[in-house]
C-alpha cells in the first residue's frame, strides 16, 4: 500500500470559537463589576474590631501572696520598757561561828538543800562542857550562900524581937541576903553564857534554802566571826535592772514584768516591780529598779543574767493592725482592706501602739477578721480587684525579713 502526505489545513477562525468569545468578555465585566461594588461597602461598613482589643477591654485582677495580706485580730496589747539586769537571792547569808573550836565535822555540801535549824557542823565540845559545868558549880554554891544568909536573918529578926541584938546587926543580916541574892544572879548569867557558848559549838541553818559556799572542813580550827557556811534561799529572787532616767517617770511599783535568762530561751519569766532607788548611779545616770521574781520551780539562780521588759500600758482586748498596713492619705490615717475582692481605703483611729511588735490598738474603723494589705505594691490602689489567699489571725510578731510579692493576672 503506498502512503501519501496530506498538506495541513490553514489556520483559520472557526464559528465555535466565535461563540466563546462573547461569554468570556461577559465574565471579565461582571468581575470588575462586583470589585467596584466591593470596594464601595468597604468604605461605607467600619472594620471589624480585633479579638485582642476586646480581651484587654477587661478589669486587671492582682494575686496577692500571702506575705502581702494580715488578718485583724482582737487581743491585749502592752508596751514595754526593755531592760536587763542580774537576778540575786533576796535572803541570802553566810554563816559565820560564833565561839571557837576545832570543826569536828560538817553535815552538807556545796549544792545541798537545807531546813531551817538543820545541823551544818559540830564543833569540839569538851572545853565548853567543862565551862558550863564549872558555872553551875558556881550557881549551886552561891544558892547555898543564899540560904544561909536566909537562915541568919530569921534568927535576927527573932533576936530582934527579945532584944537580944540591936537594929544594926538585923540590918547587917538582911544586907547579906541581898548580897547572896546578887550572887545567885551572876552565877546564873554565866551558866547561861556557857550554856550559850556550848549551844554555838553546833552550827546551824538560820533559815531553809541551799548550800552555796562551805567554808571549812573537819579538822580546821575557827575563831569567832570566821566564816563557816554560805546558805541562799532561791525561793524568791530579785532582779536589780538599771533604767534611764529619762524613762523612770514611766516606771510605777506593782508593774508586770516579763524576761528571759540563758538557758531557758524558750521559757519566758515574770515579776513585779517591787522598788525604785531613789538616786542615780554615777556615771551612767541610770536608777536602779528592783524586781521582785517568784522562784517556786527553783529553776532560776543567782548572778543569771536577766533580759526582758517592763511592761509601763495595756490595751484591753481590741482589734489589733500591723503597723505596716497603715498609710496616711490627705492627713489621715487609712488601711487598704479586701471587700468581696476589691481594695477599699477605710479610714482608722489608732491607740496604743507597740513600735517593737509593730502593731497597734484600732479604736475604730476595723473589725476582727478583716483582711488588710500590708505590703506597698505598685498599682494596688482602691477599686482594683484582687485575689488573696485565705489569711488567719496570727498573734505571733510579724517577722521583718518576709518581703512583699505581688503578680499581675490578666483575665479575658
Amino acid at each position: 500500500m503506498k502512503l501519501e502526505t496530506l498538506p495541513l489545513p490553514q489556520k483559520s477562525i472557526s464559528p465555535a470559537s466565535r461563540r466563546w468569545k462573547k461569554p468570556a468578555i461577559a465574565l471579565v465585566v461582571l468581575a470588575l463589576a462586583g470589585g467596584g461594588w466591593t470596594v464601595m461597602q468597604s468604605k461605607k461598613a467600619p472594620p471589624a474590631p480585633p479579638a485582642a482589643e476586646k480581651t484587654a477591654a477587661s478589669p486587671a485582677t492582682f494575686e496577692l501572696a500571702a506575705a502581702d495580706v494580715a488578718a485583724i485580730d482582737a487581743r491585749a496589747l502592752s508596751v514595754n520598757l526593755p531592760l536587763s539586769g542580774s537576778l540575786a537571792p533576796i535572803a541570802q547569808a553566810t554563816i559565820k561561828a560564833k565561839v571557837s573550836g576545832e570543826v569536828r565535822e560538817t553535815t552538807v555540801r556545796e549544792g545541798m538543800t537545807v531546813t531551817a535549824g538543820q545541823v551544818l557542823a559540830r564543833l569540839d565540845q569538851a572545853d565548853w562542857q567543862a565551862r558550863a559545868a564549872q558555872q553551875q558549880a558556881a550557881v549551886d554554891e552561891a544558892q547555898a550562900r543564899l540560904a544561909m544568909a536566909n537562915r541568919n536573918h530569921a534568927n535576927s529578926a527573932a533576936l530582934l524581937k527579945q532584944n537580944f541584938i540591936s537594929q544594926t546587926q538585923f540590918d547587917t543580916t538582911a544586907n547579906a541576903v541581898e548580897l547572896a541574892r546578887a550572887a545567885v544572879k551572876a552565877a546564873q548569867a554565866q551558866l547561861d553564857l556557857a550554856r550559850i557558848a556550848l549551844n554555838d559549838s553546833v552550827i546551824r541553818a538560820p533559815f531553809s534554802g541551799m548550800v552555796s559556799k562551805r567554808h571549812v572542813q573537819a579538822g580546821e580550827k575557827v575563831a569567832p566571826d570566821m566564816p563557816v557556811f554560805t546558805i541562799v534561799n532561791l525561793s524568791e529572787l530579785t532582779l536589780e535592772a538599771q533604767v534611764p532616767a529619762s524613762d523612770i517617770p514611766r516606771v510605777k511599783t506593782g508593774q508586770e514584768v516579763t524576761f528571759k535568762v540563758d538557758g531557758f530561751q524558750q521559757r519566758e519569766f515574770s515579776g513585779k516591780v517591787a522598788r525604785i532607788n531613789p538616786a542615780a548611779e554615777a556615771g551612767s545616770r541610770a536608777m536602779l529598779v528592783y524586781i521582785s521574781v517568784a522562784n517556786q520551780d527553783g529553776v532560776l539562780l543567782g548572778g543569771m543574767f536577766a533580759k526582758g521588759g517592763i511592761v509601763t500600758a495595756r490595751s484591753p482586748v481590741m482589734p489589733l493592725v500591723p503597723l505596716a498596713a497603715v498609710r496616711e492619705e490627705q492627713g489621715k490615717q487609712v488601711v487598704y482592706a479586701i471587700d468581696h475582692g476589691n481594695v477599699v481605703a477605710r479610714p482608722v483611729k489608732l491607740g496604743l501602739r507597740n513600735e517593737d511588735q509593730g502593731y497597734a490598738e484600732v479604736t475604730e474603723g476595723l473589725s476582727p477578721g478583716a483582711q488588710v494589705i500590708v505590703a506597698k505594691l505598685e498599682g494596688v490602689k482602691p477599686g482594683v480587684k484582687v485575689k488573696a489567699p485565705a489569711i488567719h489571725p496570727a498573734p505571733q510578731q510579724p517577722s521583718s525579713e518576709a518581703q512583699p510579692a505581688a503578680t499581675l493576672a490578666q483575665r479575658g
